[in-house]
């Protein structure tokens, strides 16, 4: 399990220090406040969720999969499913499951107030992708052990979705210019930042599309695909429009944000 955490944690770095040079050799678009206090807030945030998930999780995916491996729980434990077979199968529902979480996080307002955190930053960034409210974190962590329990998924298919969800967030968060023809290709195949910033438009219509993290088909499948923002990339406003001072984006202050701030009008079945 150590070899694991080394696994994850050498990754993170690697793609964070890639990731923040490429982004400031070419940015995609002008920041609209220095990078220190929305970094400060956003990396904090990083640093509390483990602590969190300790406190309340006794067991995390990779050490639950190999329990349920050993057991020969779950919907792929079936000894005639080739391992490979088993390996893709649970990368690709995995995928799909935190897309159908990240719907449910848009749809039911008690999960907004949570995710709002996330949307309420005032640029889009590297750093944007690894903002999220502990709370949640364990809601997630807590749908995602449901989910390699439910699949009986390997500790291999876990690890690679583990590593990939963490890389492709940061990525399609990054301020990262990628040529609009390069762009339109890649984006059949990983959720790109040009997709993705779509999502954090002030604009409701946009905030609510896109949904996608790793993989991009499933907002094409289930219609929730928008390919560009009203207003280009360069002029959309970032954010959410009710939350624009930059003095009560704070750490602190994110962090009792779900349960004193105003929700405004995005979950799904207001509308």
């Amino acid at each position: 399990m150590e070899q694991v955490m080394l696994i994850r944690f050498g990754a993170f770095l690697f793609l964070f220090a890639g990731l923040a040079l490429a982004e400031s050799l070419a940015p995609r678009r002008w920041r609209s406040m220095s990078r220190l206090p929305r970094w400060f807030p956003n990396l904090g945030m990083l640093a509390l969720n483990p602590l969190a998930v300790a406190l309340v999780f006794p067991i995390l995916p990779i050490g639950l999969a190999v329990f349920v491996t050993e057991q020969n729980w779950g919907l792929l434990s079936h000894p005639g499913v080739p391992y490979w077979l088993k390996v893709v199968v649970s990368v690709v529902l995995l995928d799909l499951t935190v897309y159908i979480q990240h719907v449910l996080f848009h749809a039911v307002p008690t999960l907004w107030r949570l995710h709002m955190v996330h949307h309420a930053d005032l640029d889009f960034d590297l750093t944007t992708g690894v903002r999220f409210h502990p709370g949640e974190i364990l809601v997630s962590l807590f749908i995602k052990l449901s989910a390699v329990a439910a699949l009986g998924a390997p500790p291999l298919a876990v690890l690679i979705f583990e590593v990939a969800l963490n890389g492709t967030s940061m990525f399609n968060h990054s301020n990262l210019k990628i040529p609009e023809k390069i762009d339109r290709v890649l984006r059949w195949l990983v959720v790109t930042p040009d997709m993705h910033r779509v999502h954090h438009s002030v604009i409701i219509r946009e905030t609510n599309s896109n949904y996608g993290f790793n993989l991009p088909w499933w907002d094409r499948l289930l219609a929730t695909y928008k390919d560009q923002p009203a207003k280009g990339h360069k002029d959309m406003t970032i954010g959410l429009s009710w939350y624009r001072d930059s003095k009560e984006l704070t750490l602190p202050r994110l962090l009792i944000l779900p349960f004193v701030g105003d929700p405004g009008r995005v979950p799904i079945n207001r509308h």
